[in-house]
Formats: structure tokens, sequence, C-alpha cells
């Protein structure tokens, strides 16, 4: 009998999502397979867009605030952080170093709790249960602490324009201490699970390289970029807030595959300890709120302002016309831009890599479809 072919092709298109548990949120990526291996990937999105940046031109500036949160809603912290500041620096507003110092503790102790659920997730998708339920434990510690600030867990909505929400609760400064000294030895901990696990390092390395030209033409950032040896932090390259006094490393790996972007975000946590710390010591009596109008209007103009969150750099462009309300409003999502790599990362892997390169990712889809 002559050989046939399915569909008189060799190759296969089928769909990975979107409810595929792995992708972490409704993501459809269409997969091209000869086999078992990938010779081409396509993400399809938008199942969850909100349209958040139409809905900005039509609240005051303040009244955005929250939907921030919304977007990726595992960091709402750093999300919030962003904004506000984009809007401070339209405006021209200095705010108070206890503001300053504050701020930054939160936003790190969001990155702590990011890189948590991002690393149980990821190890869970590969096959390993046992982190999710260590990882989760040290997470609800910092969500502890969320909630005694502002009252909220998940969209915790910190920050206002000019300044905090609240100043510290009785006890904020002990807590975060007690956090940093408990949280460190349990880092050490899901090393000693997987760092050196042959399973997890037979499903992670020579897994989704992608080389540092690669990663700087594709405008990846954050841990990704990081992972591909490219030494870029926002928070030291142009430091916001108080960054530029405090003391910590830029974690970078050497060959751009999976697990070196697990190693990246294992020392970031470890980096974020040490920055909080320095911050607690720093924190002194004083306002938490600069000079802000009860109206804001920012002169016409316009702004871009990015910060480094816990997937990449987080941007925000503003422009103004002089009224109450923004002109416009456009974000610059590293989970969005960091989605670009998947199709070059994936190429000439087996299907059940894939899994694992879109948890190295580490995407949000709030914050990809917006």
């Amino acid at each position: 009998m002559p050989e046939t072919t399915f569909l008189d092709a060799n190759e296969l298109v089928i769909n990975m999502g979107p409810q595929h548990p792995a992708t972490h949120g409704v993501l459809r990526v269409k997969l091209k397979l000869d086999g078992e291996r990938v010779l081409g990937t396509e993400c399809i999105i938008g199942y969850l867009h909100r349209g958040v940046e139409k809905i900005a031109e039509n609240r005051t500036y303040a009244q955005f605030t929250p939907y921030v949160d919304r977007m990726d809603y595992v960091a709402a912290v750093t999300n919030g952080m962003g904004y506000v500041e984009a809007v401070e620096k339209l405006l021209g507003v200095e705010i108070p170093p206890r503001a300053q110092y504050t701020r930054m503790i939160l936003a790190e102790l969001q990155r702590i709790a990011s890189h948590l659920l991002w690393l149980g997730t990821h190890a869970l998708d590969i096959g390993a249960m046992t982190p999710v339920f260590y990882t989760f434990r040290e997470r609800e510690e910092v969500l502890k602490i969320f909630e005694e600030y502002c009252g909220a867990r998940l969209t915790t909505h910190a920050f206002r324009i000019g300044g905090l929400q609240y100043d510290l609760y009785d006890g904020f400064e002990r807590d975060v201490s007690k956090f940093c000294d408990y949280f460190l030895p349990k880092v050490d901990e899901y090393e000693q699970l997987l760092t050196k696990n042959r399973i997890w390092i037979n499903r992670t390395r020579k897994i989704g390289v992608i080389t540092a030209e690669e990663a700087i033409a594709l405008s990846v950032t954050g841990p990704v970029l990081r992972g591909s040896g490219v030494k870029w932090d926002i928070r030291k390259a142009q430091p916001y807030e108080a960054y530029d006094k405090v003391e910590f490393d830029v974690p970078v790996g050497e060959h751009g595959d999976t697990y070196d972007r697990y190693v990246v975000r294992m020392a970031e946590m470890r980096q974020s300890v040490r920055i909080v710390r320095q911050c607690v010591e720093r924190i002194a009596p004083g306002p938490i709120f600069g000079k802000v109008g009860k109206v804001l209007k920012p002169p016409a103009g316009e702004v871009y302002h990015s910060i480094e969150a816990p997937k990449g750099e987080l941007g925000y462009y503003l422009v103004s016309d002089g009224t109450v309300n923004p002109y416009r409003v456009r974000v610059r999502p590293p989970s969005l831009i960091n989605l670009q790599a998947l199709d070059v990362m994936s190429r000439d892997h087996l299907v059940a890599d894939i899994v694992a390169i879109i948890g190295t990712l580490d995407i949000v889809l709030g914050e990809v479809d917006r």
C-alpha cells in the first residue's frame, strides 16, 4: 500500500487551551507538531479583555487607581506602585521618605509572594506536588501582613497618589522582620527539594533556551531576560523610590534556559529579603503624604514611567490634557511582552516541554489581556 499522511500533510495543528490547567489562565496556544516535536506556536489571547485602558479615560486619576490592581492580580501592590508613581511624575510631586520605604517594603514582599506562587504552580505543572504546599504556606504569611495593613489580601490597594493610604499599624516593623527571619530558611528548603533533583534538572535544563540577543530583540524583561545573562534591573538602572539608597545584587543566569530562570527567581527572593531588612531599619516617624491637592489636575503633557515588577518591566504611559481625567493611558505589561518569546523558546521541543516553558515565563492573563 502507498504511504498515506493525515490530511495530506506530515504536520498536525492542535489547540492547547484556553482551558488547559498549565496555561495559567485563558490562553489558547496553537501548536504545529511533527509527531511530539513542536515546529511552531501561535498564542491567541483576548479571552479576558476588560478594556482597562479605555476605562481609565473615563475616570479621574484617583478613581482609576483600584483598576490596576486587577491586571496582574497576584502582584497588585507593584501594579499600584507603578501607576501612582507615573501620576506623581506627571504632577511633579515628591513623596516623603517614610512613604517611600513603606512602598518598597510592600513591593518587595509582593515580589516574594508572586515568586512563591510561580514556584509552586510551575513545579506542580512539571509534576512536583510538594513545593506548592510549602510555597503557599509562606505566601500566606505575606498576605497576613497585607491584610493587617490595608484589609486586602489579593487585590491589595495599598497606595494613594502622593503617598500611602494608611500609616503603618503598630507592630508592622516587627511582623516584617519576623517574616524575613522565618522565610530565608524556607528558601533553602525549596532548593533542597528541587535544585539538585535529577527529575527537575532533566525537565528544565536546556529547555526553553533564549539567548541574550534574542531576548533583547523581543523586548523581554525581568527574570526571563536576566536568566539569559543580561544584568538589567530597573531598580538599579533607573532607580525609583529609594532603591538607590539600599544595597542589593542583580542575579543573572548563564544559559537562558528554564533552569537558569528558576535559579534567578530563587536568588531574587533572597535579595528582596535583603532590601526589606534595610528599609525596616530606615523607616522613621514622619508624614506619609506629599503636597497633593484634593482635585488632581496635572498640567497638559505626557509621561512614561516604569518599575521592576516581579515579572519584568511594568510601564505606564499617561497623557494629560489638563483636566481631571487622563486623555490617554497605555500600559506596558511584562506578561504580554514576554509571551512573545514563547514561539522562539518552544521550537524543536516536545509537547510536554511547552508546559515547562509557559510556566517559566510566569504570565498572568489578566495582565496580558487587560
